[in-house]
């Protein structure tokens, strides 16, 4: 079976299964393992930032982060298809009792003026504007990248306004294979980034927060009250560690196969659409919306699982499970559809 479903099926190599079996171990809660504590010096010091703090899920860190910037009352601005919104339960009411300011952007991506003209005024009626969040590469959006340049200006606008920046960095290693910025140049515009290292990374498990050190230490407490304390967490930690060193490099790779699919895709007829390809999400735009499912389904059957990403739409996110032969193989498959 292929899997394009998302590149959360990835599973982990021998290689990072050796480091697991072999990780040292200790009480996390205690900040005894001595494998997550390598883990988050390694990413704090990749990053440029002062401390990180390791999670079981990006969901996880994400709602840390906006527990500590934002007050119960407080809103939060960030696009309507971001993750956080989205695809989190509702947790942004629901673990920090903040209301949400949801903007248009092109492909989830904000800009400063979107962002300017809705900073609440001092008005009792109005709750207070707290956080503007931001996700790079955008999941809705098709894995689009931001521009750098537009990102300072938004962490400009918002030290000038006093508004902490956070990133749902969920793939941001995909944005970072393509966008030419020094890492530690791109994090030092952000007050928390979450890094998840269970997508295009291959680690079976968890996610970084990555901020200041006194922001990671409130981390700590505000984890364990969500039930995030690990203890002999670093057989799985290994996994991201070894990910981040071994990784990283290769995600351009799955950028190339996702292109191939892009264009194979635009050359046939019952597609209408294929937003344009900057990482490894593929989103597939039917002419006939209601041919969605049977597409699926036909795949399926032909051993290529893809998933549907709304009215008339199919995904497909290309990772390290899925090799250059399975994307001719997938390519010569969908030729041969008759839709």
């Amino acid at each position: 079976m292929i899997d394009f479903r998302s590149d959360t099926v990835t599973k982990p190599t021998q290689a990072m299964r050796d480091a697991m079996f072999t990780a040292p171990v200790g009480d996390d809660v205690f900040q005894d393992d001595p494998t997550i504590n390598e883990l988050e010096a390694y990413a704090a010091d990749m990053f440029g930032m002062e401390a990180s703090i390791y999670c079981a899920s990006g969901t996880q860190t994400n709602q840390i982060a906006i527990n500590l910037h934002v007050q119960p009352g407080g809103e939060v601005i960030t696009h309507q298809e971001s993750h956080i919104y989205k695809y989190e339960g509702g947790g942004i009411a629901r673990n920090s009792g903040a209301s949400v300011r949801l903007l248009q952007g092109d492909r989830g991506r904000l800009s400063v003026d979107s962002i300017e003209k809705w900073i609440n005024p001092d008005d009792i009626h109005l709750p207070i504007t707290q956080l503007v969040s931001l996700e790079d590469t955008t999941n809705r959006g098709g894995g689009a990248i931001y521009d750098f340049e537009e990102i300072k200006k938004i962490s400009d606008f918002c030290r000038k306004n006093n508004l902490p920046l956070h990133l749902d960095g969920a793939r941001l290693m995909n944005a970072m294979a393509e966008n030419n910025v020094d890492l530690k140049t791109y994090a030092a515009e952000f007050d928390s980034i979450s890094l998840c290292l269970s997508k295009g990374l291959g680690a079976p498990v968890g996610s970084l927060l990555i901020g200041k050190k006194d922001f990671i230490y409130k981390a700590r407490r505000v984890r364990k009250v969500f039930g995030g304390g690990m203890r002999q967490a670093g057989i799985i930690a290994a996994g991201g560690l070894y990910a981040l060193k071994n990784n990283v490099t290769r995600l351009t790779k799955d950028h190339s196969n996702a292109r191939a699919l892009e264009a194979a895709f635009n050359e046939l007829e019952w597609v209408m659409e294929v937003p344009k390809v900057d990482t490894n999400i593929v989103v597939v735009i039917l002419k006939d919306e209601s041919k969605r499912d049977e597409i699926i389904s036909e795949l399926a059957n032909q051993e290529i699982k893809v998933m549907a990403f709304g009215p008339g739409m199919i995904r497909l996110v290309t990772h390290l499970d899925v090799s250059k032969d399975e994307i001719d193989q997938t390519i010569t498959t969908i030729r041969s559809l008759r839709v």
